[in-house]
């Protein structure tokens, strides 16, 4: 997995907990459970999403970008076909908070999306890499320049 991967889980999952609970307090059963399923539709979707990039990026660094914006598109038909699933079925109706269900999304996705950029802007990635057969200027080649 990315760098960025594991602490957007544990942002993520942490978002969901907290709805959950909230949910729980608020809403009574079916707003715990509604939270719950929609914290984990999004945790389970947006991790195994970056797995897949990740495993595409090593083996194949090129195709990175389009697996990328490909599994982003899967991920937003994934979510939302189970939420029309969830939506027509009566059996679910009295079981789950469609207003929890959907702030557990909302959080989620929102605790992920920081935690990704948090983790994106303070790691150090070279921006291009050095031929091999270039030499790094030294202490001493420096002071003979300024001479």
């Amino acid at each position: 997995m990315t760098t960025a991967t594991k602490p957007s889980s544990a942002a993520s999952a942490l978002a969901g907990l907290l709805v959950v609970g909230a949910g729980f307090a608020a809403g009574g059963p079916p707003g715990g459970w509604g939270a719950g399923v929609g914290a984990l539709l999004v945790t389970a979707v947006l991790t195994s999403g970056a797995a897949v990039v990740t495993v595409v990026a090593r083996v194949l660094p090129a195709a990175s970008l389009l697996v990328a914006m490909l599994t982003y598109t899967l991920q937003l038909v994934l979510v939302v076909l189970v939420m029309v699933a969830l939506a027509g079925s009566p059996a679910v109706a009295d079981r789950l908070s469609a207003t929890w269900f959907a702030g557990a999304v909302i959080a989620c996705a929102l605790a992920w999306t920081v935690a990704q950029v948090v983790v994106t802007t303070r790691v150090r990635i070279p921006v291009y890499d050095l031929p091999d057969d270039a030499s790094l200027p030294t202490a001493t080649t420096t002071e003979r320049g300024a001479r």
